[in-house]
C-alpha cells in the first residue's frame, strides 16, 4: 500500500446539523442553488404529479385579453400572458380556482376567452420551486475536507428533488449542513445513486472541485464498485464485461433498457462484472422458503456479483444484470423479486476511489455491507464472500 494513500471505512460522523435559509419561492422551471431541475434526472424518483402548494405565499397578476387571443382556449391564453410558467402548471391553477374572469372563478381550461375580458391569476409556488431549501438530517459523513465530502447514503434516501420527492432528499440535507452548498449547482452533487441503492457518494464543496470531479468521472478516473445480489447461478466466465447501450425503454417509459442505437436514442454503457460466489436454495427444497426469507418470496439460486462501472448511465447495473439474465434480488422494475429477506434492490456502492482533485492524494473509501444485504448474503450462504 502506498504511504500517501487514504483508506477509510465508512462509519457515522459529522457535526450537529443546523437549518439555514436558502431556496426560491416562486418559479416553475428552475430551482435554487443554481440548478436546473431537468439537468440531472433522478434515477430513483417515483412518477407522480407535481401539484401546487396551496400553503405557500402567492401573488395575484391581473390581465386583459388582447385582440390576438380572442377566441383562444383559456389555458393557451394564459401561456401567452404568463410565459414564465408551463401550461400544465397553469391548467392546475384553473382546476383549483386560482384563475378568475370578470371576477368569477374560471370553470374550464377549454373555455374560450374574448377580447377585453378582464381577469387575474393567483401565482402560487410550485413544489419544485421550493425544493432547494435546507432540511436538517442525519448524514453519514465518511470523509470531510475543505473541498469535498464523501457520504454513505442509506437505502430509501432520494439524492435530488424530482416529481414525487420534492423534499427530504440528500440535496436538502447538504444545504442544511453547509451554507456554501447553496452556491453550487445541485449543492455539489456530481453523481447519483438510485433511491433504493445504498453506499458511497462524493460531493463537492466548491465550484473548482465540482468541475474537477465531473471531469474525473467523465474520464473514467473515479472507480465506483458495487455489490449486487442477483437471481440464478452465474452463467458464463467468472468475469464478464458488458458493453451495451442504455436508453429509455420504448415500451415502458418508466424503465431503462439495452437499446439498438440505430433505432432508438441512448448512450454507450460499459460495466465489468465479477462473480464472487453462488448461493441460495432452489425452489421446492426444504420448507419452500429460503432461510431468512418471508412467506411468498421466491426461493431460488442466486449469485453475488461485484460490478465496476466504466460509465454511469441511469440504472446501468440493474439494466445490464437483467440483460444477462440475472435481475437483482428485490428489483421488481427489471424482473427481480423479493428473496432472502431483501425487499429493495440488492445493490450497494461499497467502494469509491479517486485522486483528490486539489491535493493529489489517492483516496480510497469502503462501506460496510448494510444489515439487510448482509442478512440476505448469510441466508444464501454467501456471508463470507464479501
Amino acid at each position: 500500500m502506498k504511504k500517501n494513500q487514504t483508506i477509510i471505512e465508512a462509519t457515522p460522523s459529522g457535526p450537529d446539523l443546523e437549518a439555514r435559509p436558502g431556496g426560491r419561492l416562486v418559479g416553475d422551471r428552475q430551482g435554487a442553488a443554481g440548478a436546473d431541475l431537468g439537468s440531472m434526472p433522478d434515477e430513483g424518483a417515483d412518477e407522480a404529479g407535481e401539484g401546487v402548494d396551496q400553503s405557500a405565499a402567492s401573488e395575484w397578476r391581473a390581465f386583459v385579453i388582447p385582440a390576438e387571443l380572442h377566441g383562444q382556449r383559456l389555458d393557451r391564453a394564459l401561456v401567452a400572458l404568463v410565459p414564465e410558467f408551463s401550461r400544465s402548471y397553469l391548467q392546475q391553477l384553473v382546476d383549483e380556482g386560482a384563475v378568475r374572469l370578470n371576477g368569477q372563478p374560471a370553470s374550464r381550461n377549454a373555455q374560450k376567452v374574448t377580447v377585453g375580458q378582464a381577469g387575474e391569476v393567483e401565482l402560487r409556488a410550485t413544489p419544485q420551486s421550493q425544493a432547494f431549501v435546507p432540511e436538517p438530517m442525519d448524514l453519514v459523513v465518511v470523509h470531510e475536507d475543505p473541498n469535498l465530502l464523501v457520504i454513505d447514503k442509506p437505502a430509501g434516501l432520494v439524492v435530488h428533488p424530482a416529481p414525487g420527492h420534492w423534499s427530504g432528499t440528500l440535496l436538502n440535507g447538504l444545504l442544511a449542513r453547509d451554507p456554501r452548498a447553496a452556491l453550487l449547482p445541485r449543492a455539489g452533487i456530481v453523481h447519483r445513486l438510485d433511491k433504493d441503492t445504498s453506499g458511497l457518494m462524493v460531493v463537492a464543496r466548491d465550484r473548482t472541485t465540482m468541475d474537477a470531479l465531473v471531469r474525473l468521472i467523465a474520464a473514467r478516473e473515479v472507480s465506483r464498485q458495487y455489490l449486487a445480489l442477483a437471481h440464478r447461478h452465474w452463467q458464463g466466465p467468472a468475469q464478464r464485461e458488458v458493453e451495451a447501450p442504455v436508453g429509455r425503454d420504448p415500451v415502458n417509459r418508466l424503465r431503462m433498457a439495452v437499446v439498438d442505437l440505430t433505432r432508438a436514442s441512448g448512450k454507450a454503457a460499459s460495466t465489468l462484472f465479477d462473480c464472487l460466489g453462488h448461493g441460495g436454495r432452489p425452489a421446492g427444497e426444504g420448507t419452500g422458503q429460503a432461510s431468512g426469507g418471508r412467506p411468498g418470496e421466491r426461493t431460488e439460486a442466486g449469485c453475488l456479483v461485484r460490478a465496476t462501472l466504466r460509465t454511469g448511465r441511469t440504472h446501468q447495473i440493474r439494466v445490464h444484470m437483467a440483460h444477462l439474465g440475472h435481475p437483482l434480488v428485490g428489483d421488481a422494475l427489471y424482473g427481480g423479486a423479493p428473496a432472502a429477506g431483501m425487499v429493495r434492490q440488492a445493490l450497494h456502492a461499497y467502494r469509491l476511489a479517486f485522486i483528490h482533485p486539489v491535493t493529489g492524494t489517492p483516496m480510497v473509501f469502503t462501506s460496510a455491507t448494510p444489515p439487510d444485504l448482509a442478512s440476505a448474503l448469510t441466508a444464501w450462504g454467501l456471508g463470507g464472500e464479501v
